[in-house]
């Protein structure tokens, strides 16, 4: 398979939602990715149901929704009814993440967890096979626009070797800080999708950039 891109909404100018929501649905993306934030676990507050709501009724595409909440428990069934196909949460949020992840299939999303720049790879050891996707943050959470941590490429492939002994199935996402520089070394190195924020949106021909991330 060829590698996925899901611009981040977070990106995205609020003023004109609906018209970047067009942008993305006209493009080679194949994904909206949508950053829930509480600040709480990270320092900045995103957008929460009403606005997701609205944004399904203009979306043609998978909206792969990454919560940087704590409890995410508590959400799943109120994601689900707003239009998440993918629900992604954070390792470092779930004391029971085994559950957690159950909770997300019964509602049948897809399941997702993601790592801080700090969390190994090995914690998913036992849950790899229960995982459609990990998420590597290649950014601390909370904020866009920052520089991308090299550690990145040593921890995608040692998260493919974990995927492929398991015999699992699981998507590999980099969310932060990617590039037009940083792209096809990612995928080489076995990441299956790439965000993009404000590389996307911040540039000239947001179009134009989302095929040059697809081409890597």
């Amino acid at each position: 398979m060829s590698h996925l891109i899901a611009p981040s909404i977070l990106a995205a100018d609020f003023a004109n939602l609906q018209r970047d929501i067009e942008m993305v649905n006209q493009s080679e993306a194949d994904w909206f990715h949508i950053d829930v934030m509480d600040g709480v676990f990270v320092p900045n507050i995103s957008f929460g149901m009403p606005v997701i709501s609205a944004m399904k009724k203009h979306t043609k595409k998978i909206m792969d929704v990454h919560l940087m909440i704590v409890d995410p428990d508590k959400f799943i069934t109120d994601f689900k009814k707003v239009g998440a196909d993918i629900l992604t949460v954070h390792y470092e949020t779930c004391k029971h993440l085994h559950r957690t992840v159950q909770a997300i299939k019964s509602e049948g999303m897809q399941a997702g967890v993601s790592l801080n720049p700090h969390t190994p790879v090995a914690v998913l050891e036992d849950i790899i096979q229960d995982l459609d996707l990990v998420l590597i943050m290649s950014v601390n959470p909370g904020f866009g626009g920052q520089s991308f941590i090299e550690n990145t490429y040593k921890k995608i492939i040692q998260l493919k070797d974990l995927i492929e002994k398991s015999g699992s199935k699981t998507l590999i996402e980099i969310d932060g800080g990617v590039n037009d520089k940083n792209c096809s070394k990612l995928v080489a190195a076995g990441a299956d999708v790439l965000v993009a924020g404000s590389f996307v949106f911040k540039s000239e021909n947001p179009t134009e950039t989302i095929s040059k991330l697809k081409k890597g």
